[in-house]
């Protein structure tokens, strides 16, 4: 059986293959110093698997969440097969659970340029207990054929003496380290990342995937609507140009009643009342009067 403790969140325990379809496999723990002896199956303190790894069908594992954990204890299992109403005793084993601890891979890497030709790498770790993990850094650049890898304690590497005209490509791994546990387990790589004179044409995996989609999805899109929208300008050019230029408008088809249907008559044109238009007139009359100039007295003609 083989037990592994992913960043101390939960177990899964495995005790091989399918080859025996017809055989009822069980799992028995117990934390501590169990009472078991040589010729029982199972102790008085054992506690049977609640949650069963399946496969087809047939038991090939047990999963054990967090709360079901004690560390820095022994932890005994013991597996059991049913075959034909026999059960048989397959494997037991007494094993410590900071032993078996396989931490998370890293996460946000971070280049920092501290001078003219040094870089300097951090990350962060999911796992709870950072004093716990040593870490391993491998990096090349992209005119070297190897990979170096190079173990550090902390969060930090420092790369001395890069060369501007090279990228480097770094990942990160983590595992316990010997003050906290005896493991092999090393976290999988992190996502990579990258630097250096070609890191913005090339980039990461993310990022390369990010601009493929922005030039073959985006830029054609953008190409078609700005042709469409071309398109439509042209078709409504004259509305365009009557709005910027307005025609000035010509008044004298406005009056073309006034003249042809009225012969200039202003009043009934205009909807003028005929007792309105009456009222303006006059109504009375004036009698002539003869008006004689006299010549003056001392004026010899005759009148």
């Amino acid at each position: 059986v083989e037990c592994v403790l992913f960043n101390e969140e939960y177990m899964n325990c495995t005790w091989g293959s399918r080859e025996m379809p017809t055989v009822n496999y069980s799992l028995f723990y117990c934390p501590g110093n169990p009472l078991w002896h040589r010729n029982e199956k199972t102790s008085n303190k054992e506690v049977e698997c609640k949650h069963y790894l399946q496969d087809q069908g047939v038991r090939v594992g047990c999963h054990f969440k967090q709360n079901e954990l004690i560390q820095f204890q022994p932890f005994h299992v013991l597996i059991n097969a049913s075959v034909g109403g026999k059960t048989l005793e397959i494997a037991r084993k007494r094993m410590f659970l900071q032993d078996l601890v396989k931490p998370e891979a890293p996460v946000n890497l971070t280049i920092h340029n501290t001078s003219n030709n040094q870089l300097q790498l951090t990350w962060a770790s999911p796992y709870p207990t950072n004093s716990c993990l040593e870490h391993a850094v491998k990096y090349k650049s992209n005119k070297d054929t190897r990979w170096t890898e190079l173990l550090v304690n902390r969060n930090v590497f420092s790369l001395p003496s890069v060369d501007y005209e090279k990228s480097y490509t770094f990942y990160v791994r983590s595992k316990i380290n010997k003050f906290c546990g005896n493991t092999q387990f090393w976290s999988e790589w992190s996502v990579p990342v990258t630097w250096g004179s070609n890191s913005t044409s090339k980039g990461t995996e993310e990022e390369w995937l990010h601009w493929f989609g922005i030039r073959t999805v985006l830029v054609p899109i953008a190409s078609c609507l700005l042709l469409l929208m071309l398109v439509i300008l042209l078709v409504r050019m004259e509305r365009v140009w009557v709005i910027l230029m307005p025609r000035i408008p010509n008044p004298s088809k406005n009056f073309d009643e006034l003249f042809i249907t009225h012969n200039g008559n202003f009043q009934e044109w205009a909807g003028v009342p005929k007792d309105v238009v009456e009222s303006f007139k006059p109504n009375y009359s004036e009698n002539i009067c003869y008006v004689t100039e006299l010549p003056p007295k001392d004026s010899h003609e005759p009148l």
